[in-house]
Formats: structure tokens, sequence, C-alpha cells
């Protein structure tokens, strides 16, 4: 059993079969998601003898195993669990924001061809306090509140949809992050994208595309041959009727692959009547990999045809490149040079 990821009248139950005053559920909670403890024996409000007897592994946070900043203020870390597996998270600061990236597994089972997650295969999904646990890290880390959240890190967030509903609701009531500035970022699971869109959540769905044709997609990632391209987008206009959000399709350029212009008015008849918007991704190289970066020219020159035929595109700005910020690359630097911890 772990504290975090339970609600007060949870912590109050818990307080209470412990032979502590009903008030310690309150307090318990706040010393838990608003000061973010990582040992029982920091809560100083707690008598000594109790907090001695409970001991520290039951709050369930996670150690940070390495902390990968780059110079512009975006921090990459490697967090080990209690049962020493590894996963990753990102927190990435402006003046005015703080957005945490979180994973959702430990790798991931799509095996997107591109993914440096994907190529380090898939152990299990995420409990709700290991996901919680990523943000309060970032949280303490930056001495900052945290205002946004991306469920984008390692793993496929839909096929851990329970957990992530949990998550979310309780990162939204109990932490304090608006849900309108959450995003889950899907590959797209057969089923899925029904199951969330029936939560009638404020977050915003993302769904990974990174091609405009099924070939080509399923080329890219293996998954789309079980999930055909023309079901995907029918769920995702189903998605758009049941909740009356917009989606968000985001789009990864890799040079010379799906970069072409040719690509960009194939995407742009894919999703002509659609409520949307396209994030447009410059690929992060990894090692092993032969997949390049498209130039900046390639990328305004893709995101300019978009627009000039009426789709709404952004282009994602880069953050830290220096600190290996394609998301698996830091756990699969340590598999390599401690392969025993996973």
């Amino acid at each position: 059993m772990t504290l975090l990821g339970m609600t007060v009248q949870e912590l109050t139950d818990w307080v209470t079969a412990q032979g502590q005053p009903k008030y310690r559920g309150q307090q318990l909670h706040e010393w838990l998601y608003h000061k973010g403890v990582v040992s029982f024996a920091e809560i100083s409000v707690f008598p000594k003898a109790w907090r001695e007897l409970v001991g520290d592994e039951i709050i369930g946070r996670s150690q940070i195993v390495q902390r990968s900043p780059a110079p512009d203020g975006t921090v990459k870390y490697l967090l080990q669990l209690q049962d020493r597996l590894t996963i990753e998270t990102v927190g990435i600061p402006t003046s005015d924001r703080l957005t945490v990236c979180v994973s959702t597994q430990v790798g991931c089972p799509m095996a997107c061809d591109f993914c440096a997650t994907g190529k380090g295969g898939w152990r299990r999904n995420l409990a709700v306090h290991e996901i919680i646990d990523q943000v309060l890290t970032v949280q303490n880390d930056f001495q900052r509140r945290v205002t946004h959240l991306v469920f984008m890190g390692m793993g496929e967030p839909l096929l851990n949809l329970a957990n992530v509903l949990s998550v979310i609701r309780i990162l939204n009531q109990d932490v304090g992050i608006g849900q309108r500035h959450m995003t889950v970022s899907t590959v797209g699971v057969p089923q899925q994208i029904s199951a969330f869109a029936q939560a009638h959540l404020q977050v915003t769905l993302a769904v990974s595309l990174h091609a405009p044709n099924q070939e080509l997609r399923q080329q890219l990632i293996p998954s789309a041959k079980r999930y055909p391209l023309t079901q995907l987008m029918a769920d995702c206009q189903d998605y758009v009727k049941i909740t009356g959000r917009r989606l968000s399709f985001e789009y990864t350029l890799l040079a010379g692959v799906n970069d072409a212009p040719a690509h960009a008015m194939e995407l742009a008849q894919l999703l002509r009547g659609f409520q949307c918007h396209v994030n447009l991704i410059p690929y992060n190289p990894i090692a092993g990999v032969d997949y390049r970066r498209p130039s900046a020219q390639s990328v305004q020159n893709f995101a300019r045809i978009l627009e000039k035929l009426h789709i709404a595109t952004s282009i994602r700005q880069t953050r830290g490149l220096s600190a290996s910020a394609a998301c698996g690359q830091l756990r699969s630097q340590q598999e390599r040079h401690d392969p025993q911890k996973n």
C-alpha cells in the first residue's frame, strides 16, 4: 500500500485505522500533495513514535538516479522506482509556467521505429502513485508550482487508461493543476479513444499520426497494421462529436521520410473538415537509428503548406536537446552502463 494517490477521505480512513485522530488525514494530504514530502519521517506535525513505526516506503516516492539539465532550463530526470526499474520525466520551465512531461509505462509496447523508448521494450504499467510522483519530483526540484502537464513521456497512456484517468482526477483536485492545462498523447489504441471520450474530461487529446497515409504509417508505427488509419480517423471524428473538443494531431518530421510537400498536402486532405490542430515536431535524433532531423527550412515549408490549406498548425519548440531530449535516451544509456538494474 502507498499513501500517494489517496484522497482526503481515504487518508482520513487510514489514519483513524492507525489509531490517530481524524484531522491528521487533512494534515497528511497537505504534506503529500502540497509540501511534496518524500518520507514519513519528514512530517514533523506527527508524533515521532508513530513516524518511526510507519516507516518511509509507504509514501510511494521514487529516487532521482540522474538529473540532466539543459542550457535552456529544461531538466530531464531518470527516476528509480521501488522495484528498481527506471523511468524518465522532464521539467520544462518558461517565465510563466512549468510543464511536466510524464511517463505512464516502464518502456513502451508500441515499438515505433524512430522512438528510443520503443527500442527498449516494455516492462509494465505505472501505478497511480508512480505517475503522480513524477509531477511532485519536478515541483520539488524547481521549487515552483507545476502548471501544465503532458502525458507524452515513456509509454502509451491509453494502454494504462484507468490509472491515467485516476491521475488526472488527483492532479486536478488534490494538486491543483487545471484539466485544460493537461494533454494526453496517444499513437492510437482500438476502442480506447472512445473510452477516453466517455470520461468527458476537459483534457486535450493529442493523436500521434506521423504519416498521412496507411502505408507510411505502418512502416513507422507497427501497431498501425492492427489499427488502420481509416478506423483511427473515424474514432477521432467520434471523439470530437462526443466531447465537443478540438483534437490535436502530432506529426514528427523525419528528414526524407515524411517531410516532403506532397506529404503536407496529403495530410491536409486527411484532416479536411476536422476540428483540429497540427503540432509539427522536428525529430530529435537518437543513437543507433538512421532517421535524421529535417532542416529548419523544410519544417517551415511543411507548416506553410498546411496553413495555406487552412489547417491550424504550430511547430513545437525543441527543448533540452543537450539533455538527451528524445524520450527513452537516459534510460537506455543507464541500461547499457548497468544492465542489472533493469
